[in-house]
């Protein structure tokens, strides 16, 4: 399985690179799907039919006021107590399981769905793309989410193929993703303190227990700035903006509460 993925993966980015352009958006969601559908392969994705319903409500309540290109959003939830989130282009969000229940909030967990939203919309996986011709995203990507390739036999097959397009974007399209997350955030009517929120604690966490948050750290750089200026771009939002604007709520408390009473996530392996 892990050829024909690598394979497949190789073959949606000749389609874009060859052509030396950006891919149309009809490209772009063929392209997301096919790789949605080896991830959803690959990690153990969350079929709860509740935890399914409330992370897509909450993340289409958000993109459905950003997306000017009409694109049918799904969001999945990965069954990893890794703390991790991560877009696939064409409109394909997941977060892992470890995230949400460190997410003390809905706004929190709002804003790294408004994150990740943001780089679909600013076609960030795409430009990579365009710009850098790197194999094999996709099983990268398994790399990064999973101790998949630990394994000396699937490190070898994959090469983490220069990077990979969504194993880690570059700071400039993290601060922008930040910066338009809020902006979708506060679109949607939610709080966007959740942002720099999240970031706090999962900076605690790197501090106390740094095995823990490795995943996200990998492919999400993270410091104190970050922190500084997603809370100074906020300030700058007018008073009478940021009132009524939604922090919590008790379907997301609900929701947390199912995820957390799941069985037990599968423990990573490198066969």
């Amino acid at each position: 399985m892990i050829g024909r993925a690598v394979s497949l993966m190789a073959g949606g980015l000749m389609a874009v690179t060859l052509t030396g352009c950006m891919a149309s958006t009809q490209q772009e969601v063929q392209m997301g799907q096919q790789y949605s559908a080896q991830i959803n392969q690959q990690l153990p994705i969350v079929r709860d039919a509740e935890v399914v319903r409330y992370i897509n409500a909450l993340g289409n309540s958000i993109a459905k006021h950003v997306d000017d290109r009409h694109l049918t959003w799904q969001f999945q939830v990965v069954n990893s107590r890794e703390v991790n989130a991560f877009a696939v282009p064409g409109g394909f969000i997941y977060v892992n399981r470890g995230l949400i229940e460190r997410s003390q909030n809905m706004s929190q967990l709002a804003g790294v769905l408004g994150h990740e939203i943001a780089h679909v919309t600013q076609r960030h996986s795409m430009k990579q793309m365009r710009d850098a011709e790197r194999a094999n995203a996709g099983m990268s990507l398994a790399c990064v989410l999973t101790n998949v390739c630990q394994s000396q036999v699937v490190s070898t097959a994959v090469n983490v193929a220069g990077g990979a397009v969504f194993a880690g974007f570059s700071r400039s399209d993290e601060s922008e993703a930040d910066r338009v997350g809020i902006q979708h955030v506060v679109s949607a009517g939610i709080d966007p303190r959740g942002v720099p929120q999240m970031f706090r604690i999962l900076l605690d966490e790197r501090r106390s227990s740094p095995g823990s948050v490795n995943q996200f750290f990998a492919t999400h750089p993270l410091e104190e700035d970050r922190i500084a200026s997603t809370t100074a771009q906020i300030q700058q939002i007018p008073a009478q903006r940021r009132q009524g604007l939604r922090t919590d709520d008790e379907a997301f408390q609900s929701f947390k509460r199912r995820v957390m009473a799941l069985p037990a996530a599968p423990a990573t392996s490198s066969r």
